[in-house]
């Protein structure tokens, strides 16, 4: 009879196994993040405006409630983040054309370089990565990000444009 749990079965993981993914995942997003991070030291900014920025370039005039959905934070987690950012000139804030109680939020010029060179480094990563690991482990590697989400994170992503759908309130 076949042992169901060897190395080729991955629905029969054993725990040397899962836990090996595990501190794959962890040390794969260390070294994700820290060119980005390089980056946004120089600067006194951390990687919540660093996310801010990212979704707020990915979904230009997206509305402070969307944003507060997609990264899934308090009002005021957001607020001193955001704030930095229209200060330092990076995000810039505008009222709502059909409700002017709306705060629509678009990066400046200067947002923009921004998110381009933390995009850049991460593009990089990932294209390497992808290159090396070929085709058919880039389909298995998304499938199981995506399973790892949780429903409600998975309703806001739209793999067709490989982006946020922004819940409209």
């Amino acid at each position: 009879m076949t042992d169901v749990k060897t190395h080729h079965n991955p629905l029969f993981l054993r725990e040397d196994e899962l836990r090996y993914s595990i501190e794959l995942l962890f040390f794969a997003y260390r070294d994700f993040t820290a060119e980005a991070d390089a980056i946004l030291e120089k600067r006194e900014l951390g990687r919540a405006h660093h996310r801010v920025i990212y979704f707020v370039g990915r979904n230009p005039e997206i509305t402070v409630s969307q944003l507060l959905s997609i990264l899934n934070i308090t009002k005021q987690s957001l607020a001193r983040v955001l704030n930095r950012l229209v200060e330092d000139g990076y995000v810039m804030l505008e009222k709502g054309v059909s409700d002017k109680r709306q705060r629509l939020l678009s990066l400046t010029e200067k947002g923009y370089e921004l998110e381009t060179e933390l995009t850049a480094v991460q593009k990089r990563r990932f294209t390497r990565a992808y290159k090396t690991a070929g085709f058919n482990a880039v389909e298995g590697f998304l499938d199981v990000m995506r399973e790892m989400l949780d429903d409600d994170t998975k309703a806001i992503i739209r793999p067709e444009q490989a982006s946020v759908s922004v819940p409209r309130k």
